[in-house]
C-alpha cells in the first residue's frame, strides 16, 4: 500500500534526484542509467502501478525525443558542415579584422555568439580556440582577455537560446513559444554575455593573463595565414546559420499580426515550425558549405553521417530526462511543489532558477538539470495562469549554468586548453560562468515586468 500526502511525494522525490546525484557525481554512472534507476525508484516509491512506471517513462522519453531528437540530428548537421567549410572560422576572423586588436575580445563574443547557435558548446570551443592562440600570438593581448569573451557568448547561447537542446527542452516542458523564447534570450543573452565576457574579462586578465603552454600553442595556433579563399564568405555564412532563427522569429510575429485562420499565418506557422526551420537551413548549408566548397554528394553525405556519431549519448541522456521529467508530473511531485510555491508566494520564475541551479551545481550537468528543473516546475503554469512561460524558460537555463566546477567536463576543458591552475579556473571560468547565470535571472526578473 502506497503512502500518500505531500509531504511524502516530496520526500520520495527528494530521495530520487539525491540518488541521482550520488550516481553521478560519486559513482561516475552514466546519466542515461542514472535518470532510468532514479525515474524508476520515484515511480514505484509513490505508488504508481507497476504496468505504468515503465510506460509513464517510454512517453517522457519518446516525446521528449520526438521533437528534440529531430532538431538535435538537423542542428548537429548544419554545425558539422559550418565547421568542417571553414565558416565558424570565417565569422571569427572577418569579426576580428573589423574590431581590430584593441577590441579583438569583443569581437571574440559577438563571434562566439553567432557560431554557437548551431553548435554544442564544447565543438564551438574546440573549434574557435585556436583563433584564440593566433589572436593571442598576434596581439600581444592575454589568453584570459581573448578567450572569457568567446566562452561567454557561447555559453550564453547554449543556455538560453533555441535551438540549442537546453532550451528547447524547458519550452517543450513549459509549453513555451519558440519565437518568443528566442525573441527574449537575444535581449537577456548579450547583454549578460557582455558583462560575463568583454567586461569581467578585461577585468579579470589583468590578474589571471593565462600562458599556453608551448606545445598547445604551437598545435591550436596553427595559422591559415591568408589562405581565405577556401571559405564561405562572411556573408553566406551568416545568412545560413540564422537562417533558422529568422524563420522561427517570423512565425511569431505573423502570429502576432494575422488572424488565425489565415493562409499567411497557416503557412509561417508551418515554414516557421522549428523541424522545418532547421530543415530548410540544412538544405541551404549542404549548397553554401558543401556543394559550393568543392565537395561532391558522397563528400557531403560522409560529412553528415559523421556528425551524427557523437549525439548518441547526448540523446539518450536528453530522453531518459524527458522520462524522469514526465515522472514528476505522473507521481504528482510537481504539481505538490507547484501549489507549495504558489502558496508561499514565491515567484516561480526565480523558483525555476533555483531548482535549476541547485541541480546543476550537484550534478555538474547544465542539460540534466534544465531537463529536472523544468519538470518540477512546470505544473506551475497551470497554477498561476500569468506567468511569461518564455520567461520560465530563460530562469531556467540561467540557473543551468551557474558554478561549474569539478563535477562538469567544461571545467576542465578551460583549465587544460589555458593552461591554469585550479584557483584560476575559478576565478575565469567557474566566476564567468556564476556571473551569466546571476546577471541572467536579474535580467528576466527585469523582463518579467514589462511582458
Amino acid at each position: 500500500m502506497a503512502f500518500e500526502g505531500p509531504a511524502f511525494l516530496l520526500a520520495a522525490a527528494a530521495i530520487a534526484i539525491l540518488g541521482l546525484i550520488v550516481l553521478i557525481a560519486r559513482f561516475k554512472l552514466h546519466p542515461f542509467i542514472a535518470l532510468i534507476l532514479a525515474s524508476g525508484f520515484l515511480g514505484l516509491a509513490t505508488g504508481l502501478p507497476v504496468s505504468k512506471v515503465v510506460k509513464e517513462f517510454q512517453d517522457g522519453f519518446g516525446g521528449t525525443l520526438g521533437f528534440v531528437g529531430v532538431l538535435l540530428g538537423l542542428g548537429t548537421m548544419l554545425g558539422k558542415l559550418m565547421a568542417e567549410s571553414g565558416g565558424a572560422d570565417r565569422i571569427a576572423r572577418t569579426l576580428v579584422d573589423a574590431f581590430g586588436e584593441a577590441k579583438v575580445h569583443w569581437a571574440m563574443m559577438i563571434a562566439a555568439f553567432l557560431v554557437g547557435i548551431p553548435l554544442f558548446f564544447e565543438i564551438g570551443f574546440v573549434l574557435l580556440a585556436p583563433l584564440v592562440f593566433i589572436v593571442a600570438r598576434r596581439s600581444g593581448v592575454s589568453l584570459v582577455k581573448i578567450g572569457i569573451p568567446l566562452l561567454a557568448g557561447l555559453s550564453v547561447v547554449h543556455g538560453l537560446v533555441p535551438p540549442h537542446p537546453g532550451p528547447l527542452l524547458a519550452i517543450g516542458a513549459f509549453g513555451a513559444d519558440i519565437g518568443r523564447t528566442i525573441f527574449y534570450g537575444l535581449l537577456v543573452g548579450l547583454p549578460t554575455a557582455i558583462l560575463a565576457g568583454p567586461v569581467y574579462g578585461a577585468w579579470i586578465a589583468k590578474r589571471v593573463p593565462g600562458l599556453a603552454t608551448h606545445g598547445l600553442a604551437e598545435t591550436l595556433a596553427h595559422d591559415r595565414g591568408e589562405r581565405r579563399d577556401d571559405m564561405p564568405g562572411f556573408g553566406v555564412t551568416l545568412f545560413t546559420v540564422l537562417l533558422p532563427v529568422a524563420l522561427m522569429l517570423a512565425k511569431t510575429f505573423a502570429d502576432l499580426a494575422t488572424a488565425a485562420d489565415s493562409p499567411v499565418r497557416q503557412w509561417m506557422d508551418f515554414i516557421g515550425n522549428p523541424i522545418v526551420a532547421l530543415l530548410a537551413a540544412l538544405l541551404v548549408g549542404i549548397k553554401t558549405f558543401g556543394f559550393d566548397r568543392g565537395l561532391d554528394a558522397k563528400g557531403v553525405a560522409k560529412q553528415l553521417e559523421a556528425s551524427l556519431n557523437p549525439v548518441a549519448a547526448i540523446l539518450l541522456i536528453i530522453g531518459a530526462g524527458g522520462g524522469f521529467k514526465q515522472m514528476l508530473i505522473a507521481t504528482g511531485v510537481g504539481r505538490t511543489i507547484g501549489e507549495m510555491a504558489v502558496h508561499a508566494h514565491l515567484s516561480p520564475i526565480l523558483l525555476a532558477w533555483l531548482v535549476a541551479a541547485l541541480i546543476r551545481i550537484a550534478t555538474g550537468s547544465a542539460t540534466v538539470a534544465t531537463i529536472t528543473g523544468a519538470g518540477i516546475v512546470a505544473p506551475i503554469v497551470t497554477l498561476v495562469p500569468g506567468v511569461n512561460r518564455e520567461l520560465l524558460v530563460l530562469a531556467t537555463g540561467a540557473g543551468s549554468l551557474i558554478l561549474s566546477h569539478v563535477n562538469d567536463a567544461g571545467f576542465w576543458l578551460v583549465k587544460q586548453y589555458f593552461n591554469l591552475s585550479l584557483a584560476e579556473t575559478f576565478k575565469t571560468w567557474t566566476a564567468m560562468e556564476t556571473i551569466i547565470s546571476v546577471v541572467g535571472i536579474v535580467l528576466v526578473m527585469l523582463l518579467s515586468l514589462f511582458v
